[in-house]
């Protein structure tokens, strides 16, 4: 049996097949079929159910090209033909509008999902935060997880938070708005003032993580650029039984005095040789705020590339 996929353009074609057609070598391999490229048309060979799997991926591949992406990378495509693999593929079930727009973004709540410690570094407007934040709501209502922890390092560009006024959570509400921010948008506001105040949402600076194991849950640590090295370590050890971790971090946006040795950082160089552990990151290709953030970042990409 075969399928006919019409192809836009040549560019598209390489895009879509990649150096020396290893993307289609890893999708032949991985569904057991057959792909040929013959002008404009790819044309995918093999037994009904195999060709099915392999076209919807194929079409998410090029909905993803024609939408904008440039590049499909290797570890990107591994994780899309995990998941396109599965008897049924399944979605964030919290709307469309929340789910992932882009082939980083994908890769990353796939790996959330396949993985209990899950990095996520990149410039802003990526979806670090927010996504991380709906897969988090998403175990939840699935009873995954029996509560959620929002933590961030509580000193930021020179600010104490002893200093600031009201009780704690006063006090670190405004270090967690953009996860407030998430949390609003998914979830009702009288759900969300409930589960805070019986504890199935907690909201805590860093330092209150120290000492606790933290089993059942789902824990997002955001602005992890501004933790030191002592405290990423501190963190990762408080990781309990049937817990997920996603830190989420810019290092290019540290406010750490200079000279202090960045968490983050450190915890690329010590802990990417650990097969159960993701590192994912994010490029300007996966902003998904207005046009011009993307402009932006790569304007300064490009003066830190020149120095």
């Amino acid at each position: 049996m075969d399928k006919l996929i019409k192809l836009q353009s040549h560019k598209e074609a390489y895009a879509l097949c990649g150096l020396h057609d290893a993307n289609i070598r890893l999708i032949e391999k991985a569904f057991k079929v057959k792909i040929t490229l013959r002008n404009e048309h790819l044309k995918v060979s093999g037994t009904a159910t195999n060709i099915k799997k392999s076209v919807e991926l194929i079409d998410y591949l090029l909905d993803a090209l024609r939408a904008g992406e440039d590049n499909i990378g290797e570890l990107d495509l591994s994780c899309l033909i995990s998941n396109f693999k599965k008897p049924k593929r399944e979605e964030l079930s919290l709307g469309s509008q929340i789910g992932p727009k882009t082939l980083g973004q994908r890769g990353y709540v796939e790996a959330i999902r396949e993985y209990d410690i899950v990095f996520g570094i990149g410039p802003a407007g990526t979806g670090k935060t927010y996504l991380a934040m709906a897969s988090a709501v998403e175990a939840l209502k699935k009873q995954e997880v029996r509560r959620i922890i929002l933590t961030r390092p509580a000193i930021e560009a020179g600010e104490s938070l002893g200093f600031l006024p009201g009780d704690m959570r006063e006090k670190i509400s405004p270090y967690l708005r953009p996860l407030y921010d998430a949390l609003y948008d998914m979830m009702e506001a009288e759900k969300i003032e409930k589960y805070l105040e019986t504890g199935i949402i907690e909201v805590a600076p860093l330092a209150y993580m120290r000492g606790r194991t933290l089993n059942d849950a789902f824990i997002i640590l955001d602005e992890a650029q501004n933790c030191t090295a002592e405290q990423m370590k501190m963190f990762l050890t408080r990781l309990g039984f049937d817990s997920k971790a996603v830190i989420t971090g810019d290092i290019t946006q540290s406010d750490l005095p200079a000279g202090k040795p960045v968490g983050l950082l450190q915890a690329q160089d010590i802990l990417s040789g650990i097969k159960d552990i993701k590192f994912v990151y994010f490029t300007g290709q996966d902003v998904v705020r207005h046009a011009l953030v993307q402009r932006i970042i790569e304007a300064y990409d490009k003066v830190v590339k020149k120095n």
